[in-house]
């Protein structure tokens, strides 16, 4: 057994929050209850696998790395699973897939199960047992917006720029094309991606709204000072050579593309907007964890493995994850352009490389957790910016939580990996499935999963309690 590095996070052993449960139960109180403060119970699921051939979607993002590990270092075949990894043309094809059978599972959005649970775009009962990683995006700018901010940026004593960078440099671009009478027009990759809403977090924390979603707008761009459109992330580079959007926001190696490329700069990286905010997650619908336990609990043994294999030692492994994730049927691109980023480095321009030991981080950290405030904050996100038109309590957030994440199945895997001594008990948190207030983000302010409500009203842009959108504007207290 290897013994991953874990960055200095302090770590607890795993003691009595390993106690079996009723098989593939809920975590939710009562309404009215606030949140669980013991600690989450591991599911009791195992036994055989029920379903050992199994076909498993992606995306081509380096992110989808574990899924590729898994397979091709045999830990899907050592717990008797047959699994095809199979690209998907674009998120919703994927969503599509997960939801009607053709796929098992996905390396999908954090915001994808959440959203059909609560009904926003296609309705579907899918969980999130497993967060696969930890930051893992950048916002990229065309090279002529690059030259239109570059000059105005503060520099180190070695001529690089000091970053983060906020998005109030853009506030004279965003101007200069609205005197022009054209959009500021910048990507995303899905309607309830992270890279929607850090794209758009940050975008607020400067001072430009990227507008709201309402009935009649599901693209988003009501009262909008920047617009935000929808693009796959492979297609992201040739969009922007294109000319058809200023920016974007996407996972690896899309960003570093862009550099090799020499048509666009990373300005930001999601940790700096949000430092080791939660990325994607490994999701299931939730009959095919409730009919095959312990072919669940053989995926999520298998995926876990292949995030310590990431993470380990340092990452002494990740020069063979690049080689790895370059081959055509996973992410495809120049084992370089991926190496730039999976490797503890990131280029934000020509000359301008920076150690970024914690770009993706798979395994430290609790990576694989999936916390149950992880998902509130998404739920949040989606109220902000009014994809939730309505308000709701508190409870009803910690309620939708936990009827798509799922750390009782996670804690099931991991503790039987304990058992067989693969991983430390250390490596898994002894937690009620909330992490702490939680700072570290380019905007200053504070974040605590068991304050939805109060967390929204700290935000200068953004729907708040009582508030709704029109197209008119934005109405109530």
């Amino acid at each position: 057994m290897t013994k991953s590095v874990h960055s200095g996070f302090s770590r607890r052993a795993v003691v009595g929050a390993l106690l079996a449960s009723v098989a593939l139960a809920g975590c939710g109180g009562g309404k009215g209850d606030a949140p669980a403060q013991s600690d989450v119970k591991a599911a009791a699921i195992g036994g055989a696998v029920e379903k050992p051939v199994l076909k498993l979607g992606f995306i081509k993002l380096t992110d989808m790395a574990p899924l590729a590990i898994a397979k091709e270092k045999g830990f899907f075949a050592e717990e008797g699973l047959n699994v095809t990894l199979e690209p998907q043309a674009n998120w919703k094809v994927l969503l599509d897939g997960v939801i009607g059978g053709q796929l098992d599972g996905a390396h999908m959005l954090a915001g994808q199960p959440i959203a059909a649970t609560i009904g926003y775009g296609t309705r579907a009962e899918l969980i999130a047992p497993l967060s696969l990683d930890l930051n893992g995006n950048a916002i990229t700018v065309s090279n002529r917006v690059w030259d239109m901010v570059k000059g105005k940026l503060q520099r180190t004593a070695d001529g690089k720029p000091v970053h983060p960078i906020s998005a109030a440099v853009l506030q004279p671009v965003v101007e200069n094309f609205k005197q022009q009478g054209k959009p500021f027009t910048m990507g995303m990759v899905f309607p309830v991606s992270t890279h929607n809403y850090e794209l758009r977090y940050w975008l607020a924390a400067g001072g430009l709204n990227p507008g709201y979603y309402t009935p009649g707008d599901i693209k988003g761009t009501t009262l909008a000072d920047v617009q935000l459109s929808v693009t796959p992330p492979p297609q992201m580079p040739a969009t922007l050579e294109a000319g058809t959007i200023e920016g974007y926001c996407v996972g690896e190696p899309w960003n570093q593309a862009a550099v090799q490329k020499k048509i666009g700069v990373p300005i930001v990286t999601d940790d700096e907007i949000w430092h080791d905010n939660p990325e994607k997650v490994f999701s299931l619908r939730k009959d095919f964890a409730a009919k095959y336990p312990g072919t669940t609990a053989a995926l999520l043994r298998a995926i876990i493995r292949a995030q310590q294999w990431l993470d380990a030692d340092g990452g002494k492994n990740r020069k063979e994850a690049v080689a790895i994730l370059a081959k055509p049927n996973y992410v495809g691109a120049d084992a370089s352009v991926i190496a730039a980023s999976m490797t503890g480095k990131f280029t934000f321009e020509p000359g301008d490389t920076r150690d970024a030991p914690g770009f993706n981080i798979f395994f430290d950290k609790f990576a694989g957790y999936p916390y149950y405030s992880d998902a509130i904050w998404y739920l949040t996100q989606m109220r902000r910016w009014g994809q939730i038109p309505a308000d709701h309590d508190d409870q009803w957030y910690f309620d939708q939580a936990k009827a798509v994440y799922r750390p009782d199945l996670y804690l099931a895997a991991a503790k039987q990996l304990v058992e067989k001594g693969t991983i430390h008990a250390d490596d898994v948190p002894e937690t009620d499935g909330f992490r702490g207030e939680q700072s570290g983000f380019i905007d200053g302010v504070t974040y605590d999963g068991r304050q939805p409500n109060a967390y929204l009203a700290k935000f200068k842009i953004g729907l708040k309690k009582g508030q709704k959108v029109t197209a008119s504007g934005v109405t109530g207290n």
